[in-house]
């Protein structure tokens, strides 16, 4: 038995199944977790370590502990889509009839903020990656509710208030003002919160972002020591702008640029050229798989032919939802599907990794967060397992993907703090964030219906 045993802990969780995301040790029955400081010092099978003295000890007899979801690519603020963008077969920003992002107020920005974000960490995420407006105000708003947030405001220099009407018009000015806001967002916010906040460049998309700007982007990311995730090859539309624009492929661009290293987090990723594929596994660029989102608009990213040119995948929710075990469901099926057949290739193991330490390192987090090991920050989530869709638990890992949902998450700790509890977040009145949410919403709406 260790001698860590003797030893004063400030939380301990104790009994069920861990899925550790370590390839070392991938499951551990009869866990013990013991944290201290905010981190994980122990994690061991009960056998192992006996009895622990803390100063909180929760019983997770018949649960199954992960380590916290990355959610890398998410819009907060576009919970107020939901249930109608989805239907519309584009993103709401290039579509008629919806709210968009030059419509909302800060006011409305933070609360459509704070409901996505407290939704997320409700599902089961830890971390978020977000972008869209209002970044400074929707940043530290949603670091309040107990998760991690990385978060900035769309880099573009088309003026959006004509895109959704087919018209592209690049403005200098809005291209330097946007990425300003982003440098000045990274400056005060980046490593925020006690780390839990940070900013990486939110380039909007080849489409949106003229060539000069994605240059200015790229010595900005270099100069600041960021990462830059941007949507590649999200819509025909986009590929083909480019092409008459720029005479290549989107791909093609952004490596002209310098973007495409692997230090570049590339959202969808859906209408690729067999050279363009090449490229970005060269490149070791992380894709941002969506694939629940994608398949609701008739689309899949050429996840198979990615992985094998050596792409990264991590997996996100994008739009309308923030369910990341839905997420991890839909990316397994997709992958089976491109092979045609149940294979090792597409096992619950890899896009369990997708969403856990591969989602770590696409954040440049891996040595951090994202797997169950001793030293790492102590984010973990305890699904509850008793429930009769998960039962029997046979295979913890094959219940998860294939079964478990995110409302099985009873609670959520990051950095050792209990930040959800019996389903319910403690740092914030969740009902009180849903009601302005709701209000916030109903404002856009009326003002969209209005002008119609």
């Amino acid at each position: 038995m260790t001698s860590a045993a003797s030893e004063e802990f400030d939380l301990v969780v104790r009994g069920g199944t861990a899925l550790t995301a370590d390839p070392a040790r991938p499951q551990i029955d009869d866990a013990v977790i013991g944290i201290r400081d905010g981190r994980l010092a122990i994690v061991a099978a009960a056998s192992e370590v006996g009895d622990l003295s803390a100063s909180r000890t929760i019983d997770a007899s018949g649960f199954v502990i992960t380590p916290g979801l990355i959610n890398v690519h998410t819009h907060t603020i576009l919970c107020m889509v939901r249930g109608v963008a989805e239907d519309m077969g584009f993103a709401p920003a290039y579509t008629p009839g919806v709210p968009h992002g030059h419509e909302v107020t800060p006011d409305e920005a933070r609360a459509l903020a704070r409901l996505g974000a407290m939704e997320a960490m409700l599902f089961g995420s830890t971390l978020i990656n977000d972008s869209y407006v209002h970044a400074d105000v929707t940043l530290p708003a949603m670091a309040e509710l107990g998760l991690r947030v990385f978060a900035c405001g769309r880099i573009h220099d088309v003026d959006f208030s004509t895109v959704h009407r087919q018209v592209w018009e690049h403005k200098q000015a809005i291209g330097e003002r946007t990425l300003s806001e982003a440098v000045s967002l990274a400056e005060r916010w980046d490593g925020a919160f006690g780390g839990r906040a940070g900013v990486q460049l939110a380039a909007h998309a080849p489409d949106t972002c003229s060539r000069d700007l994605l240059k200015a982007i790229d010595t900005a990311r270099r100069n600041l020591g960021l990462r830059v995730n941007i949507h590649l090859a999200q819509s025909r539309i986009e590929v083909e702008r480019v092409r008459e624009r720029d005479g290549m492929t989107t791909v093609e661009l952004l490596d002209d640029v310098g973007l495409l290293d692997d230090r570049l987090l590339a959202t969808h990723c859906l209408f690729l050229t067999d050279d363009d594929i090449v490229r970005v596994g060269r490149a070791g660029v992380t894709v941002n798989h969506i694939p629940k989102g994608n398949a609701t608009g008739g689309t899949a990213a050429p996840t198979s032919r990615l992985r094998r040119a050596g792409a990264r995948l991590a997996l996100g929710t994008d739009n309308m939802h923030a369910d990341m075990v839905e997420v991890m469901r839909w990316a397994l099926a997709i992958g089976r599907l491109q092979e045609g057949a149940v294979t090792d290739f597409w096992q619950p193991e890899h896009v369990f990794r997708m969403a856990t330490l591969d989602g770590a390192r696409a954040m440049g987090l891996e040595h951090e967060i994202g797997s169950l090991e001793p030293g790492k920050k102590a984010d973990l989530v305890g699904f509850d397992f008793r429930r009769a869709h998960l039962t029997p638990n046979v295979n913890p890992l094959g219940n998860l993907i294939h079964v478990a949902q995110g409302r099985d998450v009873d609670f959520v700790v990051v950095d050792g703090r209990v930040v959800v509890e019996g389903g319910r977040p403690t740092l914030v009145d969740e009902a009180e964030v849903r009601s302005e949410a709701a209000r916030a919403a109903s404002q856009l709406w009326g003002r969209v219906e209005k002008a119609a």
